[in-house]
């Protein structure tokens, strides 16, 4: 695969698109880089379900790194409650182990398309109808935290996102105050990113038909493209945040990814 112009133009809009749009509407950028990505890797000779798992790693390689800003933000206001991430760190890297190092290895690509399109369609859900679980107990013990945290680290290493559409209702419904619960949901962002990373590099790293500049499902150059544009542009959507009517803005974001979860379970059925 030849590493022309063309492909750096297109990474670097998706990367400042994504960014924004992270900033805009504090949504992680996975569920718009891995249809994109995916489509630009099978564009350039990669077959489609080695490309859907590369663009979910990939996807979830980014997180890595536009997650240090975010929570470094969230921190300065002290917002990040520290002792659920604490709680909750130990479950999501096994439950990322569990993802990344096994059940990722073995699903077939198709599978794993018809798996994002369902997360991202029950996302675009809970986005259109901005309905917030009642607060109706206290967080569990560190059993249950462990237990809560596996599960979000699980789903997120099937489908490449952050977790906070799972992290984000699970602390609210405990109680959680929203503002606190969105900033530890963007610290737990970081151990997720980073344990599923480490799944994806060595499940994938002696696959033989991986394209130039990969490591393991991770592909490098969409990695560094749309992560240096991203951060670029995820303080622009933040400031915008404060002057749009990001309420509406969020259900024609979420028609949008209506329409990429249908593309997905395209892909998925006809891989």
């Amino acid at each position: 695969m030849p590493f022309e112009v063309s492909l750096v133009i297109e990474l670097a809009l998706l990367g400042l698109v994504t960014g924004f749009l992270a900033g805009l509407l504090g949504i992680g950028g996975g569920m718009i880089m891995v249809p994109f990505v995916s489509a630009i890797l099978t564009g350039r000779g990669v077959l489609t379900p080695l490309a859907i798992k590369m663009a979910i790693a990939t996807s979830m390689a980014t997180i890595v790194f536009t997650s240090i800003s975010s929570v470094r933000a969230h921190h300065r206001r002290g917002a990040v409650r520290w002792d659920i991430v604490k709680g909750l760190a130990p479950g999501i890297v096994l439950g990322a182990a569990i993802a990344s190092l096994g059940v990722f290895a073995v699903l077939k690509g198709s599978s794993l398309a018809l798996l994002f399109a369902a997360f991202v369609g029950f996302s675009a859900t809970q986005m259109f109808l901005d309905r917030k679980p009642a607060p109706t107990q206290a967080l569990p013990g560190t059993t249950g935290l462990v237990g809560a945290g596996t599960l979000i680290g699980f789903l997120s290493g099937l489908v490449g996102a952050g977790g906070g559409f799972v992290s984000v209702p699970f602390m609210v419904w405990c109680n959680v105050a929203i503002h606190n619960a969105v900033a530890t949901s963007a610290a737990l962002g970081f151990p997720i990113a980073l344990a599923n990373v480490l799944g994806y590099v060595v499940s994938g790293y002696s696959l033989p038909d991986l394209p130039a500049f990969s490591l393991g499902y991770v592909w490098l150059p969409a990695l560094v493209v749309i992560a240096s544009c991203s951060v670029i542009t995820a303080p622009f959507g933040a400031a915008a945040a404060h002057r749009l009517p990001v309420k509406k803005l969020k259900r024609v974001f979420a028609l949008i990814l209506y329409l990429l979860a249908l593309y997905m379970g395209y892909r998925g059925l006809t891989a």
